[in-house]
């Protein structure tokens, strides 16, 4: 994870999912995923408009598919089932923090 003084992106950050969220709210760790029926220990997000699509293109439920502009709260790290795994170095931009991401907006 990042130090809070560390910056590993500076972004903006946005948020793929078919669930409604509330400006203002949170998106927070520990609650069931958008992609598996387990909890998650982190919140995904990145700094890319494609990965957020794709995001939520793959997310579960028949929704809308809606993408927010969202704001770490706290530390966080490259998204290690990306970064390497698939993809050499962080090309997608793609993070993870175990902290919550405020919701700013949601892009129209």
């Amino acid at each position: 994870m990042t130090e809070q003084n560390e910056v590993l992106d500076r972004g903006p950050f946005l948020h793929g999912t078919k669930a409604v969220l509330q400006v203002g709210g949170q998106l927070q760790s520990n609650h069931l995923s958008n992609y598996q029926e387990k909890r998650s220990n982190y919140i995904y997000f990145t700094a890319t408009l494609e990965a957020a699509k794709w995001g939520a293109e793959l997310a579960k439920g028949d929704g809308q598919e809606r993408i927010y502009l969202v704001e770490p709260l706290g530390a966080f790290e490259n998204d290690p089932n990306l970064t390497d795994q698939r993809f050499p170095g962080n090309p997608t931009r793609s993070y993870r923090s175990k902290d919550p991401l405020l919701v700013v907006a949601e892009l129209g």
